[in-house]
């Protein structure tokens, strides 16, 4: 099932490049901050339709198409362009993200970095790829060394004011804190050992799916701010290395 979730994910990769930098139509779902495309939409079709014809059984959750439920022990969760704001202003980092559960497990995580053509994968209990090589977390222990990253939620009346105050508590304490704009990116390059540590709030499941097994494969950490567990449907999400991990909990809840 992974080989042909990594073919529909640069299928639709395809096509979401040939519209990059090409005349686009946007529509806003709340507000000016919260953009809708349609190559979003054209990509989601892309993944949704082939879902239907290969697994017509499996249940579907898709941030443009909302839920179509069935009685599977599989649910596909998708976003067709993660970083659509990106996307739409001409910056190149954006992907394709696609997790797939068993039974409320996620259980293969894909995600495309479309622009540099890279494939992040992970299969639970296999490990995680970035395109054919097997990747780890960072073993940064220092937090005074590490590189962080973060996003803020689309709500800018109340959920910026923590994300704010978040992002400048971390940011004496580290080496720098970046916002690339894609959660789905934000998690594979922790397990890439690119980041040391991400922490977002009021994520959807389909911008988390793939990107928690992706890092949880990796051998990296995954908790909410205040340590607890958490799952796609949660509203904190902090994923690490796991060596950085309670520093971050202590400053978080500080």
């Amino acid at each position: 099932m992974i080989t042909k979730t990594i073919e529909i994910a640069k299928e639709a990769g395809s096509l979401i490049r040939e519209g990059f930098g090409n005349k686009i139509s946007i529509e806003f779902k709340t507000d000016a901050a919260n953009l809708v495309t349609n190559i979003d939409k054209a990509a989601e079709k892309v993944i949704t339709d082939f879902i239907k014809k290969e697994f017509p059984t499996h249940s579907i959750i898709a941030e443009e198409s909302g839920n179509c439920s069935k009685s599977s022990e599989y649910t596909w969760v998708i976003d067709p362009i993660d970083g659509t704001t990106n996307f739409a202003h001409g910056l190149p980092i954006f992907s394709v993200s696609i997790g797939i559960q068993k039974n409320n497990e996620t259980i293969i995580g894909v995600i495309y970095d479309v622009m540099r053509h890279v494939i992040y994968s992970a299969e639970k209990g296999a490990g995680t790829f970035e395109n054919d090589k097997k990747i780890n977390v960072s073993n940064n222990s220092k937090l005074a060394e590490s590189v962080l990253v973060t996003g803020f939620a689309y709500d800018r009346k109340d959920g910026y004011k923590e994300a704010i105050k978040l992002f400048g508590a971390f940011l004496p304490k580290t080496r720098a804190v970046r916002r690339l704009g894609s959660a789905a990116i934000d998690f594979c390059y922790v397990a890439s050992g690119v980041f040391d540590g991400f922490w977002e709030a009021n994520l959807s499941p389909w911008d988390v799916c793939a990107g928690m097994l992706i890092v949880e494969e990796a051998g990296g950490k995954l908790t909410d701010f205040t340590n607890r567990p958490i799952n796609i449907f949660s509203n904190q999400f902090l994923a690490t290395n796991g060596k950085v991990h309670d520093e971050m909990i202590e400053i978080m809840n500080s």
